[in-house]
Order: C-alpha cells, then sequence, then structure tokens
C-alpha cells in the first residue's frame, strides 16, 4: 500500500510531460502539485522579432535559455496586453513542439513534446485579420524541473498599428441591447463631440458586458457602478493617457474622495482605443470581471451609472472636472428602461448662486452707486439725522453681506470639502472683505476730521476690491453651471450686464463732472440726470439679473 501511494504521488508531481496544458491556458500555471513558481528573474527570454504589427501578419517568435540553463517543459501564449485571453494562432516551426487549442480558438498556443531538455525554441505567430484587435504582448512559462519554474515570462509589446479601430459609439442600439447613459440626455456621439456616453451590453448568458466610453477630456474618460450617487466603493473601469500619452484601460475602485486604488484589469479583453484631435477619448472592451461595489461583489444587477472626466499626470489621474451620475439605478440586464442623469447641482447650490448674484448684481452694485452719484439727491432730507441716500446705501450693503454669508454657509455645508478650483478661492475672499468692510466703516472718524481721507480711501479700495472679485466669483460659478454647453450663453449675459453696468459708470461719471461746472449732460426736466440714469440702469439690471436666474433654475 505504501509503494502505491508513493507511485501516484510520483505521478501528480511529473504531470503533463507530453506538453498537452489546454487547462493551463491563461493563467499559464503548470500543475505540479503544490510547488509555487519562482519569484526571481527567470534564466530565459521571449523575444518577437517585431516591435509592430497589423491584421494577418507573421511574428517569429524565440524562447532561449541564458547562462547555460535549460528547460524541459514550456507553454507560449499571445494576448492582448493587460489580457489573458489568447489571440492568433501559431505555426510550429521545431520538431519537439506542438500546438494547442485555448479559448476555443484552434492553435492558439504553444508547448513542447516531450521533457528532453532544450535551450531554444521558435513559432510562427499569425496575427488575426478581423475583430477587436490591440497591442499584444508573448508570454510564456518554463519549467526547468519539476519544483523549479517561471510562469508569465513577457515579451516586449508589440504595437498595434492596424487599421482596425473603435466606432464611435452610437444610440440606435440604446433600448434595444444597450443600457445606454448619456449626458446631456440621450445625446448621440456620432452628430455632439460634447457627449459624454457610456453602454453596457450584456451577454446573453450574463457572462460578460461590452462597455463603450466616450467623451472629451485632456486626461481621461471614467464609467463606474455604485450602490448610491456618492463616490465610494465604486466599480470603476478608466480609459486614460499613460506616461507616453498613448489610451490605456485601467479597472478601479474608488475610495471616497481620494484617487481610485488600481487593480488588475482581470479579465478583460477586445479592448480598442481611439484618441481623437488630442481630447476626444473613444474606448471599449470586453469584461467577464465580476462587478464589486463593496469588499466583495454583489448578486446584483442594479447600480446607479457614473461617467467622469479629468486630466492625468504621467498616466495617473487627477481629481475629475466634470461628473455625472444617473438618477436612478440602471437594471443592466434589462435594456428597455430610459436612464437620464440626476440633477447636477442640487437645489441648495442653485440657491447659493441665485443669493450671489442679487447681492453682487443687484443690491450692492445699487449701493454703491447711491453712494458715488446720488449724495446730492434729497440732500438733508432723511431719517434719524441721516440722509437717505447714507440710509439706502447702508440697507442695501446690509442685505448683500448678510446674502452672501447666507449663500457662503449653504454651499459649504452642502460640500461639506474645499472643491478645488479658482471660484471657491474667489468666493471666500469676496465673504472675508464683505465682513471686513462694516468693521472698519463702523470705526470710521468724523467727517470733519483730518485723516477722514484713509478711511474714505480704504473703503473705497476695498469696495472696488469686492466688485471685482464678486464679478470674477460670478463669472466661474456660471461656468461651472453651463458645464459643456456649448453655446455658454449664461456666460455671454454676463458679460452684458458687466457692460451695462460700465456704461452706467460712465454717464454717472459725465453727469457729475458736468454738475461741478454747474452743466447737465441732458436734461429730464425736474428730474435729476443721476436719478433718471439709476432707474434706467435697474431696469437693465433686473433684466440681466432674471434671465440668469431663469438660467440657473433650468440647470
Amino acid at each position: 500500500m505504501f509503494l502505491f501511494v508513493l507511485l501516484c504521488c510520483v505521478g501528480v508531481v511529473h504531470c503533463y510531460p507530453n506538453g498537452r496544458v489546454s487547462s493551463a491556458c491563461g493563467s499559464l500555471m503548470p500543475s505540479h502539485g503544490s510547488n509555487n513558481a519562482q519569484t526571481s528573474t527567470a534564466p530565459f527570454t521571449v523575444t518577437a522579432d517585431k516591435t509592430t504589427f497589423k491584421e494577418g501578419d507573421q511574428i517569429t517568435v524565440v524562447l532561449n535559455s541564458q547562462s547555460g540553463n535549460q528547460f524541459k517543459g514550456f507553454m507560449l501564449q499571445a494576448s492582448q496586453v493587460g489580457s489573458t485571453t489568447s489571440i492568433g494562432t501559431f505555426n510550429v516551426v521545431d520538431n519537439n513542439t506542438q500546438l494547442l487549442n485555448c479559448d476555443g480558438t484552434a492553435n492558439s498556443a504553444v508547448s513542447h513534446t516531450s521533457a528532453t531538455s532544450k535551450s531554444s525554441v521558435q513559432a510562427k505567430w499569425t496575427a488575426p485579420t478581423s475583430g477587436q484587435i490591440g497591442n499584444i504582448e508573448f508570454r510564456a512559462t518554463f519549467v526547468k524541473t519539476t519544483d523549479t519554474f517561471w510562469v508569465g515570462v513577457k515579451s516586449s509589446t508589440v504595437a498595434y498599428t492596424g487599421t482596425v479601430t473603435p466606432t464611435v459609439p452610437s444610440n440606435p442600439d440604446c433600448g434595444k441591447t444597450k443600457v445606454c447613459y448619456s449626458q446631456p440626455s440621450n445625446c448621440d456621439p456620432t452628430a455632439n463631440a460634447g457627449c459624454y456616453f457610456m453602454a453596457v451590453q450584456r451577454s446573453s448568458d450574463q457572462s460578460e458586458m461590452r462597455i463603450e466610453m466616450f467623451g472629451q477630456a485632456d486626461g481621461y474618460i471614467a464609467i463606474g457602478f455604485s450602490d448610491d450617487q456618492a463616490m465610494g466603493n465604486d466599480d470603476i473601469y478608466i480609459c486614460g493617457k499613460d506616461s507616453s500619452g498613448k489610451l490605456q484601460v485601467q479597472h478601479a475602485i474608488s475610495t471616497g474622495k481620494t484617487a481610485p486604488t488600481i487593480l488588475s484589469l482581470g479579465n478583460v479583453t477586445d479592448i480598442k482605443t481611439t484618441l481623437m484631435n488630442g481630447n476626444t477619448i473613444n474606448c471599449s472592451f470586453t469584461s467577464r470581471n465580476a462587478i464589486s461595489t463593496s469588499v466583495r461583489a454583489l448578486s446584483t444587477s442594479e447600480y446607479y451609472l457614473m461617467i467622469a472626466s479629468g486630466s492625468s499626470n504621467q498616466g495617473n489621474i487627477l481629481i475629475h472636472s466634470n461628473k455625472y451620475v444617473s438618477s436612478t439605478k440602471a437594471n443592466l440586464q434589462d435594456p428597455s428602461q430610459v436612464v437620464t442623469s440626476a440633477e447636477e447641482f442640487p437645489a441648495i447650490v442653485k440657491a447659493h448662486g441665485c443669493l450671489m448674484l442679487i447681492s453682487w448684481m443687484t443690491t450692492g452694485s445699487i449701493g454703491m452707486l447711491i453712494a458715488r452719484y446720488l449724495k446730492g439727491v434729497a440732500k438733508d432730507h432723511g431719517c434719524f439725522g441721516k440722509d437717505f441716500w447714507f440710509m439706502a446705501h447702508v440697507s442695501l450693503m446690509v442685505l448683500s453681506v448678510i446674502a452672501t454669508a447666507i449663500a457662503f454657509i449653504l454651499v459649504f455645508s452642502y460640500a461639506q470639502d474645499w472643491s478645488g478650483g479658482a471660484h471657491p478661492v474667489l468666493g471666500c475672499l469676496v465673504m472675508i472683505l464683505s465682513l471686513i468692510q462694516p468693521i472698519v466703516a463702523a470705526f470710521r472718524c468724523e467727517p470733519s476730521h483730518e485723516r477722514r481721507f484713509v478711511f474714505n480711501w480704504a473703503h473705497s479700495f476695498i469696495a472696488l476690491a469686492i466688485k471685482g472679485l464678486a464679478v470674477a466669483a460670478i463669472f466661474t460659478g456660471l461656468a461651472l453651471f453651463e458645464g459643456n454647453e456649448e453655446d455658454k450663453w449664461m456666460l455671454k449675459v454676463m458679460g452684458g450686464f458687466v457692460a451695462w453696468e460700465a456704461l452706467t459708470y460712465i454717464l454717472q461719471d459725465l453727469n457729475l463732472r458736468a454738475r461741478k461746472n454747474d452743466s447737465e449732460i441732458c436734461s429730464f426736466g425736474s428730474r435729476r440726470p443721476e436719478t433718471v440714469l439709476l432707474l434706467l440702469y435697474l431696469l437693465g439690471n433686473l433684466a440681466f439679473l432674471i434671465a440668469l436666474l431663469v438660467g440657473i433654475g433650468r440647470t
């Protein structure tokens, strides 16, 4: 009995001396009992005689030993970079080699025919003439002895230079065979370069999914599957530029508001990428990976869909500049559903924008105009010993500061973090100066004091700084609201408002100079020109303000 058990063990250890090892396809791992592959650098090399290829090309692959080492067994396979699925076919050149079938494809791998020692082996590989082709690499396992072997020794990458490129995804199949999500909703990437698009098509047996993504970005486009509409524990695929500027597909999982953790690409095949005009990214691939939105894969097919884009640095993705999330969960097994975008800007963010517009387009602007040009109107008339112009100026500016503070609190309570970019910096400066201004005014000296000019200059300078920073903050904020809209009409309306306000200041200044010379630039009967100009400005101001408020409400 002991001899029988011992002989059985010997049979297990010396597996497949005839090289028929199709069971090792993909992993290239020999069945040598409990023995593990070597982790040291292999004394063997895999060399291809070409660095580029196209459809139908033949490449001679050589397996060589170094430093007098020899190998008894081997297995050679070609696959796309990042994949383990075989591609193309082989022809044998040496007598001690044979062809194997991997992944259902005949002659897609090469192995030994006997356990004789070898120092060099050749095989010819032929590229496919159709299908989804990309950069490839040759991978081999070398067996020196039963317990000494090296797995997955790679050749240099052989770049694909053929003509098969991914077609721009289109949406005719959306709702039929594909689950699609896009921003703007239902946009067609074949007709709109500003369209951000993703599509998922499940196979009939649900074992794999074909994924397409399209959009404009300086560095990368990413799509994600999530259990909620917030970042964190999301399964992500990234198509972005590597350190050499070429597109690569990566698999990752997000960990919140930090950079996602890059995972092994896993069982991803048929990768096709195209970079158009330097910033239009188009990728498609087939994934057999299970979707994992937490520590382990979940047995569900319903996920919120996400699209994000942004810049990258030497192949490392940076924080996204655009992010879109579906309004409801999408069932990846039900293409008939319509997937729409969640409201990109919640009501609290819109309220922030509206309050800032009202503060620094209307109440603040009118308060500044009154203080500068209408001091002579209703002079010595007022209440509590103060002129009307002063009461109006103080009231409007207090309203502006209160509205700014409310807007500031609302947006930070929503974000609960620093979002980055110029807009929050400008907003913080406006808020700080808005609080400093009334403090400075509260400690001003009497009008007749000899150093009153210091307050006047300081008050004017801070007001001018607030106005300039507020206008810049409004422009950057409107740019965020409009996102990738092509017409940018709200920015144009804001530009019109700035021109309207500049014209008002010019006319008011001309009138002020004329009054110093006891004349007027124009006559309005009993009404003073500065009052009429203020009323005209108010009418135009309200028109611009209402247009922008409506625009924010529609985003």
